[in-house]
């Protein structure tokens, strides 16, 4: 079953009168440019990303400065004002978001290690794609017992796509806690901003975390996945529209990240996209099994 996440057509802007909306997003404190910020205009599926300087550009109807957009980032505030404005004065400043980080006991030794969610490259049946505007793709991991637990290392599964031709994407990870009531991911717990790459030709990226101590609440956790769309992983594909049977060109931004179906009920997917999170189910056609993203964690027991 081939499954595609998110590939949303946008040809319909050609029909529009548009502009250029373009700026620059800076440490409200600091005045130095911000990378990585995503930002979406709310109530369409629209949106880009700053680059390593911290600028933004895209092209947008006239209309869509009546629209508000949601600016967001690791370590800073959302913010949502009207398009106008930013149009207007082409920068944005961001404020620091405030957090708490509990005691680190480095000298502490782990101690029993288990792998949650175990993937090898068969387990891959499809993947997820990116369009239009910035997403969070996020994997829910139970504690099981809620007793404590330390996440040491993080395993991400891709897919290649031949119409992108660099030989890396990045991408940036992200860990968060569970709201107890919604069960959505609600605030980071890592303020560091984890910016990895994927390589062409390698199945998997590995990254160490032993080092932080993240401590996984009783709740459980969520790991994300957060595309940027930046000209470093912009790349176009053409290909025949599911509905009208057209071709149709589209603009799409790397990686793809790795599906696969589980039995496990325990494993729930959120995607966070345009200010808001929402819950993303795709059952296997026995209806017994549920596609999720290719991620496995090495936890060690407290």
């Amino acid at each position: 079953m081939r499954v595609l996440v998110f590939l949303l057509c946008v040809s319909s802007f050609s029909f529009a009168q548009n502009i250029d909306f373009e700026g620059l997003v800076v440490d409200a404190k600091t005045n130095k440019p911000i990378p990585y910020v995503n930002i979406s205009f709310l109530n369409t599926l629209t949106g880009t990303s700053t680059t390593e300087e911290g600028k933004f550009s895209l092209e947008i109807p006239n209309s869509y400065l009546a629209k508000e957009i949601h600016v967001s980032s690791l370590g800073y505030k959302d913010t949502v004002l009207l398009a106008s404005n930013l149009y207007k004065t082409k920068q944005l400043k961001m404020e620091e978001a405030t957090f708490e980080l509990e005691e680190v006991v480095i000298s502490k030794a782990l101690g029993e290690s288990q792998v949650l969610n175990p993937i090898t490259s068969y387990s891959i049946t499809s993947g997820f794609d990116s369009s239009s505007t910035p997403w969070v793709l996020a994997l829910y991991f139970p504690n099981i017992g809620a007793s404590k637990k330390y996440l040491e290392t993080v395993t991400i599964f891709f897919r290649d796509k031949n119409e992108f031709k660099r030989d890396q994407a990045k991408f940036r990870l992200r860990f968060y806690s569970v709201n107890p009531i919604t069960k959505k991911p609600e605030k980071d717990l890592v303020q560091k901003s984890m910016i990895l790459e994927a390589v062409k030709s390698y199945d998997y990226t590995s990254i160490d975390l032993s080092s932080l101590k993240l401590k996984i609440p009783p709740e459980g956790i969520y790991i994300g996945l957060e595309w940027l769309f930046i000209p470093y992983n912009w790349y176009r594909k053409d290909e025949k529209d599911q509905l009208t049977n057209k071709q149709r060109i589209e603009d799409r931004f790397a990686p793809t990240f790795g599906g696969m179906y589980t039995k496990n009920q325990n494993f729930k997917v959120m995607i966070y996209g345009m200010g808001e999170w929402r819950e993303f189910k795709v059952k296997s056609k026995d209806n017994t099994q549920n596609f999720i993203p290719a991620i496995s964690a090495k936890v060690a027991k407290g």
